[in-house]
């Protein structure tokens, strides 16, 4: 018998390839997008997050911020390789305990390779260690980091998360969090959620706040500076809390006035969206230069320049109206932003009306009639209206035009039903344009596809309120400008970089 000699190199070789999993071929990098067409590099492919964990520490002398990602998620695809949404600078990267190695890639991507590859339906906890100075950062051109005398803000739509912490940043990957950030003493942080505790230590101060509920991306918040803070309880039991720089010059007492009416307009939005889906509610209004407001899940950001005419409580109710439309109920992709802006607005028509200040109907046909047939604005298709039309006026004031469109095609009882039973139903996940047809087919029985083609998705001005604009005109009754339009029109500053 002859006995066969096995070199060692082949020893080693046959004992690497007995510790692959057999399945190891089936092994690949995850998508470094989401796969949304409006912004192909942004979210990540091969994972879901459950939770986001951060621990921070901000210099505002310096705009310094040292931070910790704790993220929890699982994958959805075996996984050699994942991506994260992110722009500072990373010391360290841990995938379940072990060390991984991480690049940077395109604009925005942190890639990471764990130790060892993760199967489908892992659970998988990744610590990111980082530290950066957000306010040098640029992707694609841009910086959403907003630096204020005493502080910065982190609020920005679509994209504000690359500039204070690595995530999956798309809105159809809701995560609670948890948000700890230490700042010296004397000045505030505030998130989103409820303020857990308050800790000082060798002249730091740490804030820890608390989202419980599933939270989009974009709609992570962060204001470091030297801030107001108010807190009360609408009559409806929920806990307010508001935040006001302490120099907002001229448009404090505006600022004031508006922003602590939270807890009366969130109870009269329950009338109509149902109860307040979160732990508390709020907003604040730091020093920024930026002219928009954004509807921040559970604490509005709002700029000083929403108040810059006065007391403007129509803009506190579009953002408020956002927190059922837009952040309960979050889009599935942007191209559904129609969901949360057409909606968002609407409510805004009917506070208009609740004041006294001109129906919604009224505000419908000045709508309709201020744009001729020729009109840019009829081209932008609110349903889909691509990356750059995506805040386009267009989509907030069309889209209530088929809002309104909707209401008179179902009548009142099923329009009524629809706004409260959308959030309910679908509440804190995500949908599409084309699910809320579907649903709103359901609750009224009537099929709607005509109604939703010739609303949101055809680039010319809809005959169907035609006739209605004939009959006003040859009853001789003017279409004029209803008093609310003003304070509507003054909350347009929308998002643009």
């Amino acid at each position: 018998m002859h006995r066969r000699i096995i070199a060692p190199g082949a020893l080693v070789a046959a004992s690497l390839l007995l510790a692959i999993p057999a399945s190891a071929a089936s092994y690949a990098p995850g998508a470094p997008g989401i796969g949304d067409p409006y912004y192909p590099s942004y979210g990540n492919g091969g994972y879901d997050v459950s939770h986001y964990d951060l621990r921070l520490r901000y210099q505002p002398k310096t705009d310094e911020l040292q931070g910790t990602a704790t993220i929890l998620a699982r994958t959805t695809e075996d996984l050699s390789s994942f991506d994260l949404d992110f722009l500072l600078d990373v010391s360290e990267v841990r995938v379940n305990g072990a060390k991984a190695s991480f690049t940077t890639s395109d604009q925005h991507e942190l890639v990471i390779t764990p130790k060892t590859p993760l199967a489908k339906g892992t659970p998988v906890t990744v610590v990111v260690r980082y530290s950066g100075v957000p306010s040098k950062k640029s992707a694609y051109g841009f910086n959403t980091w907003h630096r204020t005398p005493d502080g910065a803000v982190a609020a920005d739509e679509p994209e504000a998360a690359w500039w204070w912490f690595p995530s999956n940043d798309h809105p159809s990957d809701k995560a609670t969090y948890d948000v700890s950030v230490a700042v010296p003493d004397g000045t505030q942080a505030i998130s989103n959620g409820t303020l857990q505790s308050t800790g000082s230590k060798l002249g730091w101060t740490t804030y820890n706040w608390r989202q419980n509920k599933p939270q989009a991306t974009y709609l992570a918040t962060l204001a470091v500076g030297k801030f107001d803070i108010t807190t009360s309880t609408s009559d409806g039991g929920v806990p307010v809390v508001n935040a006001y720089s302490k120099d907002l010059g001229d448009n404090d007492g505006a600022a004031r006035a508006s922003v602590e009416r939270t807890g009366e307009i969130v109870d009269w939005l329950s009338g109509y969206f149902g109860p307040y889906p979160f732990s508390s509610a709020g907003g604040y209004v730091p020093n920024t230069t930026t002219g928009y407001a954004l509807e921040t899940q559970t604490r509005v950001y709002y700029s000083p320049k929403q108040f810059a005419n006065g007391s403007n409580t129509s803009v506190v109710v579009h953002e408020l109206a956002h927190q059922w439309y837009g952040d309960d109920v979050s889009l599935k992709g942007w191209k559904d932003i129609w969901i949360n802006e057409g909606f968002a607005r609407y409510a805004q028509w009917l506070w208009s009306e609740h004041e006294g200040e001109g129906t919604t109907q009224e505000l419908a046909d000045y709508v309709y009639a201020s744009h001729p047939s020729g009109d840019a604005f009829w081209t932008v298709k609110p349903g889909d209206p691509g990356p750059d039309g995506q805040f386009d006026l267009a989509v907030y004031d069309r889209g209530a035009l088929a809002i309104q469109a909707l209401r008179d095609e179902i009548g009142d009882d099923a329009f009524f039903a629809l706004l409260k039973g959308w959030p309910k139903d679908h509440a804190y996940g995500n949908a599409s344009v084309a699910d809320f047809q579907r649903y709103a087919e359901q609750v009224s029985g009537k099929p709607l596809a005509a109604l939703f083609d010739t609303w949101l998705f055809q680039p010319s001005k809809p005959a169907a309120a035609a006739a209605r604009a004939a009959s006003l005109t040859k009853a001789g009754t003017a279409v004029v400008q209803p008093k609310s339009w003003k304070k509507i029109e003054a909350t347009n500053d929308v998002h643009g970089h």
